[in-house]
């Protein structure tokens, strides 16, 4: 996956994840779920850099 693209996906779960969060509670399984594959991803990106 190139940087734009992980760039974009970054973006589409932290929006996924507020939402999630704003209905089920940010401690909900969904959204320490999300947030685990952001985090995951944002190391990914701090690597290539």
């Amino acid at each position: 996956m190139d940087k734009e693209t992980m760039l974009e996906e970054v973006e589409r779960l932290r929006k996924r994840m507020m939402e999630v969060a704003n209905e089920k509670g940010f401690s909900s399984v969904e959204s320490v779920q999300i947030s685990q594959r952001l985090d995951t991803l944002l190391n990914e990106i701090q690597q290539q850099s």
